[in-house]
Formats: structure tokens, C-alpha cells, sequence
């Protein structure tokens, strides 16, 4: 019986990703293969967790396992496993549709070069579609567990821009994938031990057994099944028995990813809590990194039965949430839920030595392979900087393995340590300089660097949005206060000379007058109007105080919807500057508040601010020029 037919349009995004798949994955073809069975095994793990709270869904069929047969007559391949199954809404919801956040950013990545765009999609992860690599048709037939025979689903596309869709009766629960191998690829494929030597390659570590047919004398597939992978937990074998190979294999496995891991590291623990965690720094951010509700995390067994994949960072904080693996604990309950996951002492435990061991596998990194390293930094260092907002107890470990880019090479490569930058300090500094702006060239270019440039003392210049917030939580580090020079008054300590304190004593008594002029100018539009130590080539800059967030985070966070508190900033002036001795000179006192107002515009606009006036600015900047060219 069959009833319910009917024709739906793909997504725009699944034509594109199928023709690019076939056209810059064709090299690498046979990742299809890995990827279906990879598929196959989260059903099978989606439904021995389920039937944790409901026996009744494995009834009469509790031995998981995947199937792998072909058919060279017909010209097909088929995938088949009895695990979760899925109903009509997740069929469309799963294959009809791209769920997986990122999207949109991906294909804005596309460069249209293949063997970049064959990268991008390794990081996407290739999943269901890559049939289409290899295949001109795909059947798909799956039943949910626990649905009735004559709810099963029957999936079909040439992937042309259309698939079409029944209701059809299955006797079994699960999913079967039939591929229509291409007439060009048959020959090559439809093979034994070329299917065999496939999954030997890619799927050997999967804890399911994946089973083909034993070949007969004559070479062809008899009757009889048989187990072709080893279907043990890789991470429970010993480290001296796992090659290098195998264990990115598992990677890929774990992480849907295309490439190879930068590093891992596989541990036991034993004693009053016994758990084993083999945990990948993968060398690419994945498209969700940034997602709030992203999908992948690490994956967490109980006695090798998997229970949940960790979106909700459980184990690992969310700044480690780049980190792939899995945790498999012999001390939780087989029907653990997330609720029990909050203030376990078990998850707790776990918690802290998984943190550790991915910072020191960090740690060693940066040691031993800095290259290696820095690559990791321009993956993923913007998430580590949030570690030490969310992470006290490893807040100084982290901190070490946080890297900037600063005025010591004025480029905007983030590699200076915090230790690095101690190294340099000039002898009598007793702080750390740094500088927050929304972009490099903002923070390089600022004038509150003027006077450090001259005097050579670094500073660390910050252009991520997460600086700022980096920068509230990470007050010290070894010892040396984080002292911004857009902020509060600059202390320079004593590599201020006796001699420079009395000229500036000296310029701030001079200029009282012209200080006091300009703030009844501007009114309340200032907190305060002041003598500059830091400037020393620009007329003016904007101060905020000590507490204070930056002017662009401020816009930011407004343009957002969210409530900021309002503050005066304070104004800053160089009365050496010639614009300034311009200014100190005009007699006429609505000419004089000119100066004076557009002196602070310029001095917000050079922070990243948002003029309240922009049309006032241009209108009082115009005058000005006119006045002066006359």
C-alpha cells in the first residue's frame, strides 16, 4: 500500500551544496560511504538511548548494527540500519531542508575555486547529500520506532531541485538508503573489496557492527553476513594499539569533519571515579561556532552506550565548545537526563579534568609546535577569550594561552603573549597597556597611543568584540595590573621623569583658562574638560572612565535593543596643538563654541562613536572651512 505521493522543491541552499559536492568532492568520492554509515550509527545510538525510558521500542529486533549490500546487476548500493527510523515531518525536516545552523554563512564563503570550496564543505560536513557524489538517484525508506508498520516513509531524488514523497507500509523500523550508482562509477564501486576496503578505511572504529555479505568461492557476495569492522569503543583499546591513522579516522567520525585534527589526547582515570575522555582540537572552526544553539559537542557515553551529544556545555565550558570527543563514564546511571547532569559530582569531576586536559593540550602546543598553535589561534582564540569571564579557577591558564596583536609589530597578526609582552616592558613599568577599538586600524591609529609610541612602551592593541568583555574579567597577570590608555588618567609611573611632570604641571596652569572656556562651552555635554599626558601630534581625545565601556560597544549593544547606562565622557585637549592655539585665539564666543563642539565630535568619531548631530557636524564643519578660506 501506498498513499500520500506528492512532489517538493528542495531548498535553494541543497541545490547548490549537491552540484558543488558533486563537482569539487569528486576526488575524494568514496567519503560517501563514511558519511551514510556515520549517519547510520547516530540512529542506532539515538535509539538504545531512548529505549533507555522505553524498552518497548527495541522489541524483538536489540541487536543494533548497520548493513552494507549491493547490488552490480541492478547497479545499486544500499545502507540500511535498524536504529531510530524518523516519521514524515523529520524527513522533510532532516533531508528536505538544510536544519544546520551556519548556512548562510557558508555559502557566502564559497569562492567558486574547488579545491577551496572542497575544504569548506569538509568543515560544513558533507552528511546525507554526498550520495549524490557518487549516485543519479536516491531511494530513501525509513519507519520511526514505535510507529505503527503503514506510517513508514518513502523518500526519493535525482537531485534536480525535487524530491517526492509516500506514505508506504514497512515491516521493519529503521532506515534503508538505495544509491542508483552512476553508469561510470558502477564498475569501480560495486565491489566487495572495494566497499570493504572503504570502510575499513574510514568506519573500522564505529561501536556497531557493520555487516556485508561473506563472499562465496566464486568471489561474489553469498548469503551469509558477517561483521567487516572491529565494532569495539576505540577510546576504551589502549593508546599503543591505536595508530595515528585511526585515531583521525575517529575524528571525522566524531566530528562529521573532512580534514584532520590539529591534536588529541586520550585519557584513562582511575580510582574513586573512572571515566576515559579522547578529546580533538580539530584544525578548522566548524559554521556553528558562533551559534548560540550550536549542534555538535562532545559526546557522552555511559559504559560505551551513547547518551547525548553535549550542546549544553555540561562538560565542557561554552569557550571550549570547538572541542570534539568523547566521555565515557562508568560512574552515571544508564538513564541519566539532563536535569541530573546539573550539580552531579560525577559531571563535576569530569568537568574539571576534561578543562585541564584541553588547556594543557593547549599549553604544549604552544610550547612545542607554536606554528601549529598560531594557527589554532586564528580559528578559534576569539573563544577563548571568553574563558576567563566564564572559567575563575583557570583564569590565569588561559590567560597564558591568550594571544593580541600589539605596537611591537604594528600588524594585525595576533601573536604576543601576555608573557611575551612582560618580557619587553620597559625597565619601571609596573603595568600592562592595551587599547580597545572596533577595528585594528581604529586601535592602532588612536591618539591616546601618541605619547607611549614615543616613549617606546608597548601596547596591546584589541579589535574583537570579546575584548572588551576579556578585559573586565582578566584584571592581572603575573602580578601586572591590565591598564587601559583610553581610560580613567594615564599613570605612567616612574618612566615619567621628575623633569616631565614639572612641564606638564606647567602647560596644565597655562592652559587653565582655555579649559575652563571650553567646558562652558560644551556644557553638559562633557564630564569633564582637562589637560592631556597622553597626546602629543592630535588636538584632542575622547577619556571614558575607568568603568566605562567603549564607545563602539555602547553603540553596539543600543543598536540591539539593549538599555546603556548613559555617561560623559571626558574631553582631553593638547593646548601645544596649533588647532588649539587657533581656537584659544577666536574672540567671538559663538564662533569659539564651534571650535570647541566640533573638537569633541572629532574627538568621539576618532573612538568609534555615534555623533547625536552628524548633520550639525558637517554644517559646523563646513562654516569653519568657509571662514577660514575667506
Amino acid at each position: 500500500m501506498t498513499t500520500n505521493k506528492e512532489t517538493l522543491q528542495f531548498q535553494t541552499e541543497i541545490n547548490q551544496l549537491m552540484h558543488l559536492m558533486i563537482h569539487s568532492l569528486y576526488s575524494n568520492k568514496e567519503i560517501f560511504l563514511r558519511e551514510l554509515i556515520s549517519n547510520a550509527s547516530d540512529a542506532c545510538d539515538k535509539l538504545r538511548f531512548e529505549a533507555l525510558a522505553d524498552p518497548s521500542l527495541v522489541a524483538g529486533d536489540s541487536e543494533l548494527k548497520v548493513e552494507v549490500d549491493f547490488d552490480a546487476e541492478q547497479g545499486t548500493l544500499t545502507v540500511r540500519d535498524n536504529g531510530i527510523g524518523m516519521n514524515r515531518d523529520e524527513v522533510i525536516a532532516n533531508i528536505g531542508t538544510i536544519a544546520k545552523s551556519g548556512t548562510k554563512e557558508f555559502f557566502e564563503r564559497l569562492s567558486g575555486d574547488q579545491s577551496k570550496d572542497a575544504k569548506l564543505i569538509g568543515q560544513f560536513g558533507v552528511g546525507f547529500y554526498s550520495a549524490f557524489i557518487v549516485a543519479d538517484r536516491v531511494t530513501l525508506s525509513t519507519r520511526r520506532a514505535g510507529m505503527e508498520v503503514e506510517h513508514g516513509v518513502r523518500w526519493e531524488s535525482d537531485g534536480t531541485g525535487a524530491y517526492t514523497l509516500e506514505t508506504v507500509e514497512l515491516p521493519e523500523r529503521g532506515t534503508e538508503i538505495v544509491l542508483h550508482i552512476r553508469e561510470d562509477e558502477r564498475q569501480d564501486l560495486l565491489n566487495l573489496w572495494r566497499l570493504r576496503g572503504i570502510i575499513n578505511k574510514y568506519s573500522d572504529h564505529i561501536p556497531l557492527p557493520i555487516l556485508m555479505r561473506k563472499a562465496g568461492e566464486d568471489g561474489k557476495p553469498g548469503d551469509s553476513w558477517e561483521t567487516v569492522n572491529k565494532a569495539s569503543a576505540l577510546w576504551q583499546r589502549s593508546k599503543s594499539e591505536i595508530s595515528d591513522a585511526e585515531y583521525k579516522e575517529f575524528y571525522q567520525y566524531v566530528s562529521h569533519d573532512y580534514a584532520d585534527p590539529l591534536a588529541w589526547g586520550h585519557n584513562r582515570v582511575e580510582g574513586r571515579l573512572e571515566y576515559t575522555s579522547l578529546l580533538y582540537i580539530p584544525g578548522k572552526a566548524p559554521f556553528d561556532l558562533w551559534e548560540p544553539n550550536q549542534t555538535h559537542g562532545i559526546k557522552l557515553y555511559v559504559q560505551r552506550v551513547f547518551i547525548m551529544d553535549d550542546t549544553e556545555h555540561h562538560i565542557l565550558p561554552r569557550y571550549l565548545r570547538f572541542v570534539r570527543g568523547v566521555i565515557d563514564s562508568s560512574d552515571l546511571p544508564l538513564n541519566v537526563s539532563r536535569e541530573i547532569l546539573q550539580g552531579n559530582r560525577v559531571i563535576d569531576q569530569m568537568r574539571s579534568g576534561s578543562i585541564k586536559r584541553v588547556l594543557g593540550l593547549l599549553e604544549e602546543m604552544a610550547e612545542k609546535e607554536p606554528e601549529k598553535y598560531q594557527n589554532f589561534w586564528n580559528e578559534f582564540g576569539r573563544a577563548l577569550k571568553e574563558g576567563p569571564g566564564e572559567d575563575f579557577a583557570n583564569r590565569e591558564q588561559i590567560a597564558k594561552l591568550l594571544r593580541f596583536a600589539s605596537t611591537h609589530t604594528d600588524t594585525e597578526s595576533q601573536n604576543v603573549s601576555l608573557a611575551d609582552y612582560i618580557g619587553r616592558m620597559r625597565e619601571g613599568q609596573d603595568k600592562i597597556y592595551y587599547i580597545t577599538a572596533d577595528t585594528f586600524i581604529a586601535a592602532k591609529n588612536s591618539p591616546q597611543l601618541e605619547l607611549l609610541r614615543k616613549k617606546g612602551i608597548e601596547v596591546l592593541l584589541l579589535s574583537d568584540r570579546v575584548d572588551e568583555w576579556l578585559t573586565n574579567h582578566l584584571h592581572e597577570f603575573e602580578g601586572k595590573a591590565l591598564s587601559s590608555v583610553a581610560k580613567g588618567t594615564l599613570d605612567l609611573g616612574s618612566i615619567e621623569t621628575e623633569e616631565e611632570r614639572k612641564s606638564q604641571e606647567e602647560i596644565e596652569k597655562t592652559a587653565e583658562g582655555l579649559v575652563e572656556r571650553i567646558k562652558n562651552a560644551l556644557g553638559d555635554r562633557v564630564e569633564v574638560v582637562r589637560v592631556s599626558h597622553r597626546l602629543t601630534s592630535s588636538p584632542a581625545c575622547m577619556v571614558l572612565g575607568e568603568r566605562d565601556m567603549a564607545l563602539y560597544m555602547q553603540q553596539l549593544l543600543k543598536q540591539a535593543g539593549h538599555e546603556v547606562p548613559s555617561t560623559k565622557p571626558t574631553l582631553e585637549i593638547n593646548p601645544t596643538h596649533p588647532m588649539l592655539t587657533r581656537i584659544e585665539s577666536e574672540k567671538d564666543a559663538s564662533r569659539f563654541a564651534e571650535w570647541s563642539s566640533l573638537l569633541l565630535d572629532q574627538a568621539i568619531l576618532s573612538e568609534g562613536g555615534q555623533l547625536e548631530d552628524p548633520a550639525g557636524f558637517v554644517s559646523r564643519l563646513n562654516q569653519l572651512m568657509l571662514a577660514l578660506a575667506g
